[in-house]
C-alpha cells in the first residue's frame, strides 16, 4: 500500500471522513463500471455503490491489510451489486449502454446497413443470454473477462471454490457462444 493511502486509511479509521472520501475517489469510476456490469442497470449500480461505500466506511476498522485496499473495496462493491440483484429479483442486461457499443462494434472501417443490422441482432442475442444467466455466472464472467481478475480473487469475492468459479465462467462463455455461433 502506498504511504499516502496508508496515512489516509489510518485517518479514515479514526473518523476522518475527508480522508475516507479521498480513498474512495481513486476507485469510484472503476467500481461503478463493475457494479453496472454485475447489476445490469445504472440505477441499481448507483444504489450498490452507495451501499458499498457505506459498508466500507462502517467496517473500515476490520480492514486488515492482507489484500490491497482496492481489492477489499472491490469485493464489497461486487457483493453490494449482487445484493441489489437479489433484493430486486431482476434479471436484466449485464452491460450498460456504453458497453453495448463495444459489443456491437464492427471491425470494418465503414460498415453498411446490413452489417449494422446483423450486429444489432447479435447484440440483442447476447443481451438476452446475459439476462438469463444466473447472478453467479454473470458476475464471474464480468470479473474474469471485463475486469481481468484472477480465479482466486473471483472465488473469494463470490465465496466459491476455484473449481465452482471456473464452472460458472465456463457456463457463461458456453451460453454466449451458443448465442453467437448460429449468427456467425
Amino acid at each position: 500500500m502506498a504511504d499516502d493511502e496508508a496515512a489516509r486509511l489510518e485517518r479514515a479509521v479514526q473518523g476522518d471522513t475527508q480522508a475516507f472520501r479521498q480513498l474512495i475517489d481513486a476507485h469510484v469510476d472503476r467500481l461503478y463500471r463493475v457494479c453496472v456490469r454485475v447489476a445490469g442497470d445504472a440505477g441499481l449500480a448507483e444504489d450498490a455503490l452507495q451501499e458499498a461505500f457505506l459498508n466500507a466506511y462502517r467496517h473500515l476498522g476490520t480492514f486488515d491489510g492482507r489484500s490491497a485496499f482496492s481489492t477489499w473495496l472491490h469485493r464489497i462493491a461486487v457483493n453490494a451489486a449482487l445484493e441489489q440483484l437479489r433484493r430486486r429479483s431482476r434479471h436484466e442486461v449485464l452491460q450498460s449502454d456504453s458497453d453495448e457499443d463495444d459489443v456491437l462494434a464492427v471491425t470494418e472501417a465503414a460498415p453498411g446497413p446490413e452489417r449494422h443490422a446483423a450486429s444489432a441482432q447479435i447484440g440483442r442475442g447476447i443481451q438476452a443470454v446475459l439476462a438469463r444467466m444466473s447472478a453467479t455466472e454473470r458476475t464471474a464472467f464480468v470479473l474474469r473477462h471485463h475486469e481481468g481478475q484472477s480465479l482466486e480473487d473471483i472465488s473469494a469475492t463470490l465465496s466459491l471454490n476455484v473449481n465452482a468459479c471456473k464452472q460458472a465462467i465456463f457456463r457463461a462463455v458456453r451460453k454466449l457462444r451458443a448465442a453467437i455461433e448460429p449468427a456467425g
